[in-house]
């Protein structure tokens, strides 16, 4: 019956997403927390996880799921599904939480607010990494919290509970793992949405690297204080917070934080910075080699300045018959006999190898192709470097000495010829009368 109820939940949430504004609810995973304080008077939490749905309507609306704890999002100015515009909803990820306001309590300023809230955190991740935001879900309630650290007497939420709530603030990226190449231009993207007009919201921009924080930016609007560059201030009123960095270097690649913050609430993105540099490919020989059967070439393919460290270089060889033969031509032959360097540090902290091997001349190798074939992250195919390996046929050493014996007969031959004829004509100016 269970499998059952999810294929037909399944249906009824994929028909008709081709328009943002007709998802009617995702499936979503919901992490409670069980709080207890130990004898030591250390706080463990235990994490639960729950199924739940987050499904968007009205007040009063029947729950997609009645098994499920759904999380009824009802109409605001903010809505969640503009964020997943162009997307089906088995592309995202979605996870719900409690959020905790450490005790603080501020009425929150928009119409029809009761005087406390309950809040929950809904973080929607795109499977393929295309986007990834943040919604607090606000749920009025007249009821004062419990206590100043609220996290530890949560009230219960039974299964097939339903909890009607709105979007109170979103924060999204659209960018969450970038890659760039050296000396590049990046735009870091992070927007934000408050449902209400003129509210005190700090934005931060962090630089995090092996343990070290970094602050790059913070703006707050009340004060209108700023410290640091990178975003345009003028943007910050649409909710553009961006971060644009002018010149990549190595020490660019890290882990930058888009905060956003308004009383009682707190988020932040990552956006995880990766420097790809793709290699530069050459070879020791030209396009074309020739060698006399027996004798020896080291070849040489280097790859060079390329980051991060990983690279495969792999040789093989093509039988000329194959060459220029799209259909049916068999396969390269991989070369075993292949020596890698050590690799090298260069000095803009980039990478450098090469793959060599020696290649002895014989007579049926003459016309192949041997290909120098590299690969690393940062390219979507192989770049590839070849030759044409021709082969002549060894003269025999008595070959040339008949050669070089009949050379040196013809010139003794010759100079002999020279010398009779410089003689005659001497001789034929004396004879001649005057």
């Amino acid at each position: 019956m269970a499998f059952i109820l999810k294929i037909l939940i399944y249906f009824y949430l994929s028909a008709g997403v081709q328009g943002v504004h007709q998802i009617a609810g995702l499936s979503c995973q919901f992490i409670d927390e069980h709080v207890t304080v130990n004898n030591e008077s250390h706080v463990d939490t235990q994490l639960i996880y729950r199924e739940a749905m987050l499904q968007f309507g009205q007040t009063g609306d029947s729950p997609i799921n009645p098994r499920a704890i759904t999380f009824l999002v009802t109409g605001s100015k903010l809505d969640l599904r503009r964020y997943m515009e162009g997307v089906e909803a088995e592309q995202v990820e979605c996870e719900l939480r409690r959020y905790s306001t450490e005790g603080i309590h501020v009425r929150w300023p928009v119409q029809g607010a009761q005087g406390y809230n309950r809040w929950f955190s809904c973080i929607i991740k795109h499977s393929q990494e295309l986007f990834t935001f943040t919604g607090f879900l606000r749920q009025s309630s007249d009821q004062p919290p419990p206590g100043q650290q609220d996290y530890r007497r949560w009230p219960a939420i039974a299964d097939g509970e339903i909890l009607t709530t709105t979007v109170a603030m979103v924060i999204k990226t659209q960018s969450p793992s970038v890659k760039a190449g050296l000396g590049s231009q990046k735009k870091l993207h992070c927007q934000f949405a408050i449902d209400h007009k003129g509210p005190d919201v700090t934005v931060e921009w962090h630089r995090q690297h092996r343990g070290e924080r970094i602050q790059l930016f913070s703006h707050t609007s009340r004060s209108g204080q700023t410290k640091g560059t990178g975003v345009a201030l003028k943007n910050l009123a649409g909710g553009d917070a961006s971060y644009n960095l002018p010149f990549t270097k190595m020490n660019s690649e890290a882990t930058y934080i888009c905060s956003v913050s308004v009383n009682p609430l707190f988020t932040s993105l990552d956006i995880n910075l990766h420097i790809e540099e793709p290699p530069r490919v050459s070879l020791n020989v030209g396009p074309t080699v020739s060698l006399q059967e027996g004798e020896d070439q080291k070849i040489v393919c280097e790859a060079g300045g390329y980051y991060p460290l990983d690279v495969e270089i792999v040789w093989y060889e093509q039988d000329p018959a194959a060459l220029g033969q799209r259909v049916g031509a068999p396969l390269p032959k991989v070369l075993q006999n292949i020596l890698l360097s050590s690799h090298k540090l260069n000095k803009d902290d980039t990478y450098s190898v090469s793959a060599f091997f020696y290649l002895q001349a014989s007579l049926r190798d003459s016309g192949k192709q041997f290909t120098c074939s590299v690969s690393h992250k940062s390219l979507r195919v192989p770049i590839k470097k070849s030759f044409i390996l021709h082969v002549e046929e060894q003269v025999s050493w008595s070959f040339n000495l008949i050669v070089g014996f009949t050379v040196i007969t013809l010139l003794v031959i010759l100079c002999v010829m020279l010398r009779y004829l410089h003689s005659a004509r001497k001789q034929s100016m004396r004879e001649k009368p005057y």
